[in-house]
C-alpha cells in the first residue's frame, strides 16, 4: 500500500465542496462585512477575496507530474462479496462434534465413502465451494502434532439441517497397501470415518475462493466430478433446487457429470435424481461408471468419455460468456477434457489452450484437483 506522506498533498485530490454550504456560508460572512464596514467597502472585499479563492484555486489544480492512473477494481463474478477465511487456525481450532456419520456406498463398493455432519454453532461461515481443515489427534513419526488436511464442503451455507450450524463432508476411508506389503491406512481419513456422534473434531477454516458460484441466477454451470470431488457440487445443488432464498432463485442450467467405479459407489444418486425429476428444464445428470459401462467403440465410461458424447453441445455453450465450469477430484480428468475440446476448437479457429486461459481470467473455468 502507498504511503501517503510520499506525495505532495493537492486541493484538487480534496473531498468534493458542499456547493450549497458554501454559498450560504460566503452569503452570512457578507451580510457580517455590511454591517461592520458599509456595504460599499464590504462588497469589495468580498470581491477580493472571491477573486484570491479563484486564483488559489487554479493554482492548486497545477502539477508539474504526471497523476497516477486509478487502479481499476476487478469485480468477481463469484458470489464472494462478504466471504470469509481463516476465521480458525491450526494454532486455534474451533471444536465441533460429530452429529450424524453413516456410509453412503454399498457393501460392494470399492472402498468406503462417509457423509458426515458436524456443529458449528454458526461459528464456521462459509460459502458453498470453499473448504475447512481438519487436525487428526495424536502426533506422527517425529513426535509432532499432524498437519491439517484440507477436505471441501460436502453441504450448502445453511447446511444439511438449514439452520447455518453445521457443516458436512463427503469422506473416502484411504487404506492402501505399501511396497513392503503393509496396509497402511489413512490418518484423518480413517479417524472421520470412524468418528461417533457426540465425538469431537478440530476444524480450521474456511478456506478458498476458486470454487465459489457465480452470483448471477441464470448461469450454465457445468460441474465435472470424480468420486468424492462430488463435494462442493452437492452444495451448489442444494442451493439451487432444494432450498429458498430471497436473494437467489436459479433459473440458468446446471449440468453435473459424475464418474464412479461402481453404480453402488454413485454418491448421494437420490438426491440428485430427485433434482433432475423436479427440475427436468434445469438440471441435466450424467453418470459415468467406469467398470460397468462402456461407449460405442466399447471403451470404458471415465468422466470424459461420457462428456466426449456431447462434445459439441458442451463446445457451443462455452463459447458463451454465461457459461461457468467447475472440476473436481482427480486430476488425470482435465487432460481428457482438454483432448475433447481441442479439435473442436481448432475446427473454428481457436486454440484451446489459449482459449482456456481466458476462461480461467474470465473466472469461467475453476479447477480443484488432487
Amino acid at each position: 500500500m502507498a504511503s501517503m506522506a510520499a506525495h505532495p498533498i493537492s486541493l484538487s485530490a480534496a473531498p468534493p465542496v458542499d456547493r450549497p454550504q458554501f454559498f450560504s456560508a460566503s452569503s452570512a460572512l457578507l451580510n457580517f462585512q455590511k454591517a461592520f464596514y458599509g456595504e460599499r467597502i464590504a462588497c469589495s472585499r468580498f470581491e477580493k477575496l472571491a477573486s484570491r479563492r479563484i486564483h488559489l484555486s487554479v493554482r492548486a489544480t497545477v502539477s508539474t507530474e504526471e497523476a497516477a492512473p486509478a487502479k481499476v477494481e476487478k469485480i468477481s463474478k463469484k458470489n464472494d462479496e462478504g466471504v470469509q477465511l481463516n476465521i480458525f487456525k491450526p494454532k486455534n481450532p474451533y471444536t465441533g462434534r460429530c452429529l450424524l456419520n453413516t456410509k453412503i456406498v454399498g457393501d460392494d463398493a470399492p472402498g468406503e465413502t462417509w457423509h458426515m455432519v458436524f456443529s458449528t454453532e454458526g461459528k464456521i461461515p462459509y460459502r458453498e465451494g470453499q473448504s475447512i481443515g481438519v487436525i487428526p489427534p495424536g502426533t506422527d513419526a517425529n513426535g509432532k502434532p499432524h498437519k491439517l488436511r484440507l477436505y471441501s464442503i460436502a453441504s450448502s451455507a445453511p447446511g444439511d439441517f438449514g439452520d447455518y450450524k453445521t457443516v458436512s463432508l463427503c469422506v473416502k476411508r484411504l487404506v492402501y497397501i505399501n511396497d513392503k506389503g503393509e496396509e497402511v491406512k489413512g490418518v484423518c481419513s480413517n479417524f472421520l470415518c470412524d468418528l461417533k456422534p457426540g465425538e469431537e473434531v478440530s476444524i480450521t477454516g474456511p478456506v478458498g475462493k476458486e470454487m465459489l458460484m457465480p452470483k448471477v441466477p441464470n448461469a450454465t454451470i457445468i460441474m465435472l466430478a470424480t468420486g468424492t470431488g462430488i463435494a462442493p457440487f452437492r452444495g451448489f445443488l442444494w442451493r439451487m433446487f432444494f432450498e429458498k432464498h430471497d436473494d437467489y432463485k436459479f433459473n440458468g442450467l446446471a449440468w453435473l457429470f459424475l464418474g464412479v467405479p461402481t453404480s453402488s459407489s454413485l454418491l448421494y444418486r437420490e438426491e440428485f435424481e430427485k433434482m433432475r425429476e423436479k427440475y427436468p428444464e434445469n438440471f441435466k445428470l450424467d453418470f459415468a461408471v467406469s467398470r460397468e459401462q462402456k461407449n460405442a467403440k466399447g471403451e470404458k465410461m471415465y468422466i470424459q468419455t461420457r462428456m466426449a458424447e456431447y462434445a459439441e453441445q458442451l463446445w457451443e455453450l462455452l463459447k458463451k460468456d454465461n457459461t461457468y465450469v467447475y472440476m473436481c477430484g482427480l486430476k488425470g480428468m482435465e487432460k481428457g477434457i482438454d483432448d475433447i475440446m481441442t479439435s473442436l476448437a481448432e475446427r473454428d479457429g481457436y486454440t484451446w489452450s489459449e482459449y482456456k486461459k481466458q476462461l480461467k481470467k474470465g473466472e469461467q473455468w475453476n479447477v480443484e484437483v488432487y
